[in-house]
């Protein structure tokens, strides 16, 4: 047992007291001690039991030569990329905004449903501009609407406004005569798209109240026409114009009724004769001469009067009873206005004296010409015409509206009686010699 002050190598004798020898080997000694290749700071331990076998830890000597390699635990924590620092702060505002909103939306359906019931049901799927078909009353309107216009033409009364319809490519737009009709300056148009363009009268037929205009414009897009003779009642019609100066209005209807006689024209003017197309479409004043079109877009007509309850002077109105002229006739008169500047007139080269004795009795003839058509076909005067193209005759005025419908050199069938017996011919139309 030693207190390590009377330590001494195996071997040695007592006596060599003194302090142990430095762990560590003096300058210039060899590494390991000297005479032991095990002296190291171990055998220096004071409290190291001598008897027990050494263990020594050999300091390694210092490596001349290169610093080792650094290497890199691939598993440790690398520093952050800067698209990560960013892709963080993004993901929680994020989070954030949704989880905000969805607050918000709950606070705002539970405060809603605190103030008062919810009214209607869920709303449904909203159609879409591809399924209103071209066929359908939509559909008709915006193909027809480019191709209609409002007529304003200076008169000694102020301004007379109504519609029209572009006829030709090259500007030639059908409207009524009434409209025109007293014209002391320049006519214009305002077309669908709001645009304006000079335009002059090319010609009027008063008793057909057709009148066409020419507009100071190329390139326009003309509408499509129909066949009036193959219309039948409750076809589906829309009226399209600027009535009280409302400018692309549509109203839709149905053909109330067929060869509707008119006979029309104020104080002191021309008496208008025609075959009317009678619609419940809505029509006011304004919407003269515009189009009346069918259920495909093709003009059967041109809007020109309506029917009223209100007493003389006092402003009409639509009461559901409006009268169109039939489109076959309108654009025979358009096509001799464009051509002669006038149009021609059909006649059966007769006179009309009054109605046949009862009623329904049919139309009388006070005169017949000499070689006019109703003398070729044999008519008499004193012959009460009963039909017309099978056409019943009540009203002087049902004859003449009817025989002006048809384009002159038609051939029409008349049934009449002479006395007691009741006869049929066929009668060419002729155009009046004016």
């Amino acid at each position: 047992m030693t207190d390590g002050w009377e330590w001494r190598q195996p071997g040695t004798g007592p006596g060599a007291a003194g302090p142990p020898p430095s762990a560590y080997p003096p300058a210039g000694a060899p590494p390991h001690g000297p005479g032991s290749p095990w002296w190291s700071d171990a055998l220096a331990d004071p409290w190291r039991d001598p008897a027990a076998p050494a263990a020594v830890v050999v300091p390694a000597g210092p490596v001349v030569g290169a610093e080792p390699e650094p290497v890199t635990d691939p598993d440790a924590p690398g520093r952050p990329a800067l698209r990560h620092l960013l892709l963080i702060p993004l993901i929680t505002a994020l989070l954030a905004g949704a989880l905000g909103g969805a607050l918000g939306y709950a606070f705002a359906i539970r405060g809603g449903a605190a103030a008062g019931p919810v009214l209607g049901a869920n709303p449904g799927q909203p159609p879409e501009l591809a399924q209103r078909k071209p066929e359908s009353l939509a559909g008709v309107a915006e193909r027809v609407l480019p191709s209609v216009v409002t007529v304003r033409v200076a008169s000694l009364g102020g301004t007379s406004e109504g519609s029209g319809f572009i006829a030709t490519t090259d500007g030639h737009v059908i409207t009524n005569d009434h409209v025109v009709a007293g014209a002391t300056g320049r006519a214009s148009v305002i077309f669908n798209d709001g645009s304006s363009a000079p335009a002059t009268v090319v010609g009027q037929d008063p008793e057909s109240d057709i009148a066409v205009i020419k507009v100071a414009r190329n390139g326009l897009r003309p509408v499509e026409f129909g066949d009036s003779d193959a219309l039948a009642v409750g076809d589906p019609v829309l009226a399209i114009g600027s009535p009280l100066s409302l400018a692309n209005t549509v109203t839709a209807g149905i053909v109330s009724a067929l060869d509707r006689t008119m006979q029309a024209g104020e104080p002191g003017g021309p008496t208008r004769y025609y075959a009317a197309i009678q619609t419940d479409a809505a029509v006011n004043h304004g919407n003269s001469g515009g189009p009346l079109v069918d259920g495909a877009g093709r003009v059967i007509g041109v809007n020109s009067t309506i029917k009223s309850l209100v007493a003389d002077g006092q402003e009409a109105g639509n009461i559901g009873l409006a009268f169109a002229i039939p489109i076959n006739q309108a654009k025979r008169i358009t096509q001799d206005i464009i051509g002669t500047g006038k149009a021609r007139r059909t006649v059966i080269g007769a006179q009309v004296g009054g109605a046949g004795a009862g009623v329904g009795a049919g139309v009388r003839l006070a005169s017949v010409e000499p070689s006019g058509p109703a003398a070729d076909a044999g008519l008499r005067a004193g012959d009460v015409i009963l039909k017309l193209n099978g056409r019943p005759m009540t009203e002087p005025t049902d004859l003449i509206a009817l025989v002006r419908k048809f384009a002159p050199g038609s051939v029409v069938t008349v049934e009449y009686r002479r006395g007691s017996s009741r006869q049929n011919t066929s009668v060419t139309l002729a155009a009046d010699a004016k």
